[in-house]
């Protein structure tokens, strides 16, 4: 999924951003990517989603060679994986269903295939009775689900989050980090870059800590979770294996 060999990003201003790093993240691995700020956890995702390019260095992503990537190539790179910002980033004059079916109509999917998968996502994540809000008329945990929904839609290979608990209460922190196992669970890779270290132990896996542009740690933790506490794993609804045949259909 993501290999990365003697990794450097400097800037235009001199800084080093990222030195020397080196990482392999295979598939349906569930990954924490944490450090304070500063740290070169921003550069390390606008390397993966190729808003920035490496200085030095080889990154492959989703097969994807970043070094020699075409502009034009990079739609399809970005169509792999599936990205939940901090800040939401919603539409407000569309509601929560056109947000997240704005993410298929943008790569021309049928329409009969945007209304299935949405249904599913938007249940998949909690949503369900609220498709015809404005993201306005949602609490941030709200907000932060549809960001989810619409990062699934398209069926990514990977999801990316930056900071998805950032900007929402504890509560529901916690929830969109069980929804996210929960997807993991059922096969798509997981990467959460972070500072909150109390979500990092409670949920546990494979957590990267990244100072000074340099990796300095690589470790797997167990969950602080107790056993009845950990998240259950959402299963497919029955009508996804249709969406699945829908799409190789079209």
């Amino acid at each position: 999924m993501i290999h990365m060999k003697n990794v450097s990003k400097v800037y235009s201003n001199g800084t080093e951003a990222l030195k020397n790093v080196t990482l392999n993240i295979e598939r349906g691995e569930f990954v924490f990517i944490v450090g304070s700020s500063g740290a070169g956890k921003s550069t390390f995702l606008k390397l993966l989603i190729h808003e920035e390019t490496a200085t030095f260095g080889k990154i492959k992503v989703n097969g994807f060679d970043l070094m020699k990537i075409k502009k034009h190539k990079v739609p399809y790179l970005r169509r792999t994986m599936g990205i939940v910002f901090q800040d939401f980033r919603l539409i407000e004059k569309m509601n929560v269903y056109d947000n997240i079916a704005f993410a298929m109509r943008a790569i021309g999917a049928p329409e009969k295939l945007v209304r299935r998968r949405v249904k599913y996502v938007i249940a998949v994540v909690g949503l369900k009775g609220k498709e015809k809000r404005r993201p306005s008329e949602l609490s941030g945990g709200e907000q932060q689900r549809v960001s989810l929904a619409r990062a699934l839609v398209n069926n990514p290979e990977m999801i990316i989050a930056d900071e998805p608990t950032g900007n929402i209460d504890p509560k529901m922190s916690f929830e969109i980090m069980q929804r996210l196992v929960d997807i993991n669970k059922n096969g798509t890779t997981v990467i959460i870059v972070t500072h909150e270290l109390d979500i990092v132990r409670s949920f546990g896996g494979r957590v990267i800590r990244i100072d000074g542009g340099e990796i300095v740690e690589d470790k797997i933790i167990q969950p602080s979770l107790s056993p009845d506490e950990q998240p259950t794993t959402v299963l497919p609804s029955p009508d996804d294996d249709e969406n699945k045949k829908e799409e190789t259909k079209e």
